[in-house]
């Protein structure tokens, strides 16, 4: 019997090699291509046709679910989700992906989503998603802890900026600028590790270089190119690009 062939979509390069050496340790696995951005995943599936493909939700651009949405159902491998955010399990559900990994993960984590995915395809596991389904009320019943307050280091003080003072939160780099209505504070931080660590229905990412509390935001307007401009109860302007346009839709409860 043929080994099952993976293809890996990751856009941080420590991530897809960590995939990689979790699937060479699977006997009965091999990768037969990695994809750094969801236009380069569509290439690939057409061109290598792989059984699996291991797919982050969050890249530039084109995010896993955009890239499902581009293919047609004989082009679709397997699905297995990976990433840091729990919020998308239930859109990873309707997609009908064999299983949802959080990161971080371990080695047998991991092994448990291959397994799935190959009993998927010799037809010993249904579209149901059992596995999705527990980890979607695992997910119910946990008590998760948002963050609910920043420490600032500032000339030998410490400041404690409560989150629902935070208006919106800018990339700098290897900080990120916290956005008062009248001051702002430089962290050491990513908005990638803050976007799994505030509360979704607070924040939203609206470009790659910029995340917006929900409560702050006045209106929205039409700028062209699918993008829109923002602005905020204290008359700051930002840009909702097309890429995060969807997110932000569903967070809203309404198409833009």
């Amino acid at each position: 019997m043929s080994d099952v062939r993976v293809l890996i979509v990751d856009d941080e390069p420590v991530a897809r090699e960590g995939l990689r050496e979790f699937v060479d340790l699977e006997e009965g696995f091999t990768v037969c291509g990695e994809a750094e951005s969801g236009d380069r995943a569509l290439t690939l599936v057409r061109t290598e046709r792989p059984d699996v493909v291991l797919l982050d939700v969050q890249m530039p651009a084109m995010d896993g679910f955009e890239v499902l949405r581009s293919l047609s159902d004989d082009e679709r491998p397997v699905v297995v989700f990976v990433t840091a955010f729990e919020q998308y399990a239930v859109r990873a559900f309707e997609e009908h992906a064999v299983d949802y990994l959080l990161k971080p993960f371990d080695l047998d984590r991991c092994r448990t989503a291959l397994d799935r995915a190959r009993r998927r395809l010799h037809g010993q596991e249904g579209d149901d998603g059992a596995g999705l389904k527990k980890l979607l009320q695992s997910l119910q019943r946990r008590d998760r802890r948002w963050l609910d307050r920043f420490v600032v280091k500032q000339r030998g003080r410490i400041v404690l900026v409560s989150v629902p003072d935070v208006t919106w939160i800018e990339a700098a780099g290897n900080y990120v600028y916290i956005h008062l209505q009248d001051a702002k504070h430089l962290i050491r931080d990513s908005l990638t590790h803050l976007e799994a660590e505030l509360d979704p229905d607070a924040f939203v990412r609206i470009h790659r270089s910029a995340m917006v509390r929900l409560g702050a935001v006045s209106e929205l307007e039409r700028i062209g190119g699918g993008d829109y401009l923002i602005r905020l109860h204290d008359a700051t302007e930002l840009t909702l690009s097309r890429s995060y346009r969807r997110t932000f839709e569903e967070r809203i409860g309404r198409s833009l």
